[in-house]
């Protein structure tokens, strides 16, 4: 299995991880209908859009990416194709059942990762403008509470931090009742009935996250099985709906074809498995890959890219309707790169989180522009008719 260099505090986490998830044992009202679920994963370090949907129907591809011109791609329509590390996702394509933004951008132009990553994950206009994340706003604009939120990793990302409860899991293993710091706070809490019944709770959802389908304890660089282990978590009624994962290790200023090769066999895996955990609920799902930035269009001295701007943006899913590109293709011209340079971009990253929040998680269009989305108004929703 690959190594999806997720931050080494998600994967190896300590003993009491998943404790965090309170919701897990709530009682709650019993659904009356599938819930819409949606995964935001966000690729960290910026990924190079160019390698993942690969233009190879643009006359200068080739030439302009030199060494770096992926080879054997997975042929998709209008002249774009897969990198060949992707066949769980074209299968999804050949499916009806993933649509991307070749040329996708937060809206103002960095190339920070720091800052680049807070536009992203705080959905405002510029740097530090909120103090929340927009995919907690929007849970709370969707359900009122009513849909559940969860984290994976060690620490909740700036998009799902705000005043809408959410709860987190780490994974680092199952957690065991004889593991020394769990039965000190099962002894602490012994006279607690809230605090004992949610340790408990937390301990049981962690052996059920971390337990492998035929019984064995999910490994540590089993992606796949990362993959399925939240999509246990997010199974039955009180499941998660919105969930945040955040993938690292993209940030390829050298050798980046390896690199890539190893990145997005893990996210192909980790999608895979998200997929093959969720069963009849991935007909109600849809997960939505971002990164902060694009990469240069030209190679390096050093056989990789440095900071961009425009990138893919890959939607995919069971709840999506097939269609075509998202956005508009600028072309590699060298007249049309950005600063001479860069991918330009098309289309901004809110136009198609709104799209996704629109008609996935029925939140509206005034809540988007206001309260989601703060002073987004001119960025029109896209994708009419996900689902």
């Amino acid at each position: 299995m690959t190594d999806l260099m997720m931050n080494r505090r998600l994967l190896l986490s300590g003993s009491m991880a998943g404790i965090g998830l309170a919701f897990a044992g709530q009682a709650g009202a019993q659904a009356r209908g599938p819930r819409p679920k949606l995964v935001v994963v966000v690729a960290r370090g910026a990924m190079d859009g160019l390698s993942v949907t690969v233009p190879y129907g643009d006359p200068n591809y080739a030439a302009l990416r030199g060494g770096l011109a992926v080879e054997g791609a997975l042929e998709m329509r209008d002249g774009f194709g897969l990198h060949p590390s992707l066949p769980g996702l074209k299968t999804m394509y050949d499916a009806g059942q993933l649509r991307f933004a070749p040329a996708a951008a937060i809206p103002v132009r960095v190339r920070s990762h720091f800052d680049a990553q807070d536009v992203l994950e705080n959905g405002g206009e510029g740097l530090r403008e909120q103090n929340d994340g927009w995919l907690n706003r929007a849970l709370a604009a969707a359900g009122g509470g009513g849909l559940k939120g969860l984290s994976v990793g060690a620490q909740t990302p700036l998009i799902l931090r705000g005043a809408a409860e959410t709860s987190s899991w780490a994974p680092g293993g199952q957690v065991k009742g004889e593991d020394r710091i769990a039965a000190l706070l099962q002894d602490l809490y012994v006279d607690d009935p809230l605090l004992q019944g949610n340790l408990a709770r937390g301990l049981e959802t962690e052996a059920m996250a971390m337990a492998a389908g035929d019984g064995s304890t999910l490994r540590r660089n089993d992606v796949n099985g990362l993959g399925q282990a939240v999509a246990r978590l997010m199974t039955g009624d009180n499941g998660a709906d919105v969930i945040a994962l955040s993938v690292d290790g993209w940030d390829t200023h050298a050798r980046q074809n390896g690199q890539l090769q190893t990145r997005l066999t893990g996210l192909d895996q980790v999608i895979g498995g998200l997929h093959d955990g969720l069963g009849e609920q991935w007909a109600n799902t849809v997960v939505v890959v971002a990164t902060e930035f694009g990469r240069t269009a030209r190679a390096n001295g050093t056989q990789g890219t440095d900071h961009g701007t425009g990138s893919s943006l890959l939607v995919a899913g069971g709840a999506l309707k097939p269609g075509g590109l998202i956005g508009d293709w600028p072309t590699l011209a060298d007249n049309r790169l950005f600063e001479g340079r860069d991918l330009a971009p098309t289309i901004d990253v809110r136009a198609v989180f709104k799209g996704v929040l629109r008609d996935h998680l029925g939140v509206d269009r005034a809540a988007l522009d206001s309260r989601v989305f703060p002073g987004s108004a001119a960025e029109a929703p896209t994708l009419d008719g996900l689902v």
